[in-house]
């Protein structure tokens, strides 16, 4: 975490000297910034924690409840409608990942689920603080501010508890850079959908992310979803996608 800082921190710097010059930022603005950028740590350790303790399916299908905490917050804070058929799918959603969770072949770790449910706080208030705040804001500078924020604080931990270890390997290496340079790129990419279309439509197509980790966690890692579980995960998908169309 602390390389996939420093190495976002100088993308982004980069792309800044190099790229049209960004517009003023005042100090409030950029207070949030590094507020999210904070928020944004924790929602990260809290992912790879959980992955670390459950495989990536379960992992990353919990995490997705985030879309359901978005539009309840939303709904709470006045920020948006909450109809009955929201709070019908936001129920379905809740039961599918119940079955999925449940229909675990070798158990899970309690605490991978919470550190999971933990990440989906932080993305809500990530996604929320974004569209309350930072629309208008020019999301390069945002997310400069925010990779700042993280770079510090994962600094202050590594040096903190002693544990920062580099990969042995060239293959170690490659993979460490490339998921940094991911990373980043994502980060920028959920500040510009958020403030151009909205932390709900942003939600919604990042439905397709779970589909994805489970397909591709069976053909790079071979961890396997049973047929019950299949069925959790698709009834806690399509009631998240009808969530996101009829709240």
């Amino acid at each position: 975490l602390l390389f996939r800082s420093v190495l976002g921190l100088v993308l982004m710097t980069t792309w800044l000297r190099l790229g049209p010059k960004p517009s003023p930022m005042d100090t409030r603005v950029r207070l949030i910034s590094i507020g999210i950028g904070a928020l944004f740590s924790v929602l990260i350790f809290c992912l790879f924690k959980a992955i670390e303790a459950n495989d990536v399916p379960t992992a990353v299908l919990t995490y997705f409840v985030y879309p359901l905490l978005t539009g309840l917050v939303a709904a709470a804070t006045g920020l948006e409608r909450l109809r009955w058929q929201g709070v019908l799918c936001a129920l379905a959603a809740f039961v599918g990942l119940a079955i999925m969770i449940g229909a675990h072949p070798s158990g899970l770790m309690l605490g991978g689920i919470a550190f999971a449910i933990g990440a989906a706080c932080c993305r809500t208030g990530v996604l929320i603080l974004t569209r309350a705040f930072l629309v208008g804001a020019d999301a390069r500078l945002t997310t400069w501010y925010s990779v700042i924020a993280q770079l510090v604080i994962f600094a202050a931990v590594s040096l903190f508890t002693q544990t920062l270890a580099p990969p042995q390997t060239d293959g170690g290496w490659v993979a460490l850079i490339a998921l940094s340079v991911a990373t980043t790129v994502a980060i920028l990419f959920v500040f510009v959908s958020t403030v151009r279309i909205g932390p709900f439509r942003t939600a919604l197509l990042t439905n397709f992310e779970p589909m994805i980790a489970v397909v591709l966690s069976a053909v790079a890692l071979g961890e396997v979803i049973t047929p019950l579980q299949s069925a959790g995960s698709a009834i806690m998908l399509a009631a998240l996608i009808g969530f996101q169309l009829w709240k």
